[in-house]
This record gives C-alpha cells, structure tokens and sequence, in this order.
C-alpha cells in the first residue's frame, strides 16, 4: 500500500507576524509529522510580533526563531487547505483548495494581554481543524 503525504496546510495573513504565525504553530505542535505547516503573508513584516512569541511561550511553543515569510503561488497550490485571516483580495484562490477564512482580531501592536485570546482561539480552531483531517 504506498504511503500517501501527510495533509497540507497553509496559514496566511497580511505580515505573518502574528496570526498565521501562531496557528502554523499549534498545528505543528499538535499534529507533528502528521501535517505539513506553512505560513506565509501576502506583505510580511520583518519580524515576528514579539507579544505573540511571548503568548505562545507561555503555553510552552518557542516560535522566537520564526521569521515572516511572503506567500507564494507555490506554497499555495502546494497546500490541501489553505486557512486565510484577514487577508481579504490579496489571497490567490485556486480551484480544487478548501479554503477557511478565520475572522480573527489583529494582533498587531497589542500587548500579551491583547494576544492571550487570540492565542487561546487560534488553538481551539487549529485542534478542530486536526481532528478534520488527520484525525
């Protein structure tokens, strides 16, 4: 019987330094080599959010090595899903994808405490999204 490759995913928001970046996270956390993770944003920042590095620390996921990456066709017809948050127009669409769009608060210029929630909803919706498909 051959193998099949594991599911893909891809999270995308406008600087990848916040959202995409904490949901690539969790997915990696949780699934392991279960999934492939990406994240990438369609005008990405230069660094990761550091209230979001400090968030997801706290639950224990050291992200502080990431850095935003820009999106690319090829990541996105690479990917089996293909989760946007906030993106709006700037996200390519291409047939055949199953495409989620998270409505998510921005994370951007907030303090921890502002991130916390968004963190805590990220991880529900990524651990629904695992059990959908890599169960």
């Amino acid at each position: 019987m051959p193998e099949t490759a594991p599911p893909s995913v891809l999270f995308v928001c406008v600087h990848n330094a916040g959202r995409s970046q904490m949901a690539a996270a969790f997915l990696t956390h949780l699934a392991g080599d279960r999934v492939q993770v990406r994240s990438a944003g369609s005008a990405p920042a230069d660094t990761v959010n550091p209230a979001v590095v400090e968030a997801l620390a706290e639950v224990g996921i050291d992200i502080s090595a990431e850095v935003p990456k820009v999106l690319t066709v090829s990541a996105v017809q690479a990917s089996d899903v293909v989760i946007t948050m906030g993106c709006g127009d700037t996200c390519p669409v291409f047939p055949g994808k199953r495409y989620l769009d998270w409505q998510l608060p921005d994370p951007a210029g907030q303090g921890v405490d502002a991130v916390r929630p968004i963190r805590d909803e990220i991880e529900r919706r990524v651990r629904t999204l695992l059990n959908e498909i890599a169960p």
